[in-house]
C-alpha cells in the first residue's frame, strides 16, 4: 500500500509528447542544413575571393597595356605627318611653308592629348595661382594688375582638370604704395594751421 501511495500520477506539463519531439528534431534539421548552406556559401565566396586576387593584378596589367597601346596608336598619325615634313622640308619653297606645316601637326598633337583629357593651362593675364603656376622670376609693369601672368616660360598642363606640370612663369608685381615725404609734410603743416586758427578763435 506505501508504495502505491508514494507513486504519484505524472503531472501533464511534465509529459512531453511525441509530437513535440518529432517537431524539435525537425527544426534541428532545418538549422543544420540551413549552416550546410551557409557554409557552402562561404566557401565559394572565399574561393572565388581567391580567384578574384589572382586575376586582379593580370587584369590591371592588361588594362595599363590596352590604354598604353591605344595612346601610342593615338599619337602615330601626328609622327606620320611630322616624317613627311621633314622628307619635304628640302623641297619646302620657303620657311612659312615648313612653318605651317609644323603648327598642324603642333594642333593635331594638342587635340589628341585633348582626346585623353590633357588640355594646356591658359596663362596669360590670369591671376597667379601657385596651385598650376611656378614663379621664373618677378616683374614690375605698373600699367597692369598685381599679381598677373606677364610671360609664359613653359606650358602647363592638365588632366581631367588637374594640373600634371604647372606653367612656369613670369608674375606682375607691382611695389607697395608708400607714402612721400612733402605729402607728410604738407599733413604736418594743415594740422598746424588748423591748431593756429583754433587759438585765435
Amino acid at each position: 500500500m506505501k508504495k502505491k501511495d508514494k507513486e504519484k500520477p505524472k503531472d501533464k506539463d511534465d509529459i512531453v509528447k511525441q509530437s513535440d519531439l518529432d517537431e524539435l528534431q525537425n527544426t534541428i534539421e532545418t538549422l543544420q542544413q540551413e549552416k550546410d548552406d551557409l557554409f557552402g556559401k562561404l566557401q565559394r565566396v572565399s574561393a572565388d575571393y581567391a580567384n578574384f586576387q589572382k586575376r586582379a593584378p593580370k587584369q590591371i596589367a592588361d588594362t595599363i597595356a590596352y590604354e598604353k597601346e591605344m595612346i601610342i596608336k593615338s599619337l602615330l598619325p601626328a609622327l606620320d605627318n611630322l616624317d613627311h615634313t621633314i622628307q619635304n622640308s628640302a623641297s619646302a619653297e620657303n620657311t612659312e611653308v615648313l612653318v605651317k606645316g609644323i603648327q598642324i601637326i603642333y594642333d593635331q598633337l594638342l587635340n589628341i592629348l585633348k582626346s585623353h583629357g590633357v588640355e594646356q593651362m591658359k596663362t596669360l593675364g590670369e591671376t597667379f595661382n601657385p596651385a598650376l603656376h611656378e614663379a621664373m622670376m618677378r616683374k614690375t609693369e605698373s600699367e597692369k594688375q598685381d599679381n598677373i601672368v606677364l610671360e609664359e616660360f613653359q606650358k602647363g598642363y592638365m588632366l581631367n582638370g588637374r594640373a600634371i606640370r604647372p606653367s612656369k612663369v613670369v608674375v606682375n608685381k607691382l611695389e607697395t604704395e608708400q607714402v612721400a615725404p612733402d605729402q607728410d609734410e604738407k599733413e604736418q603743416d594743415k594740422a598746424v594751421e588748423e591748431i593756429d586758427k583754433t587759438e585765435m578763435e
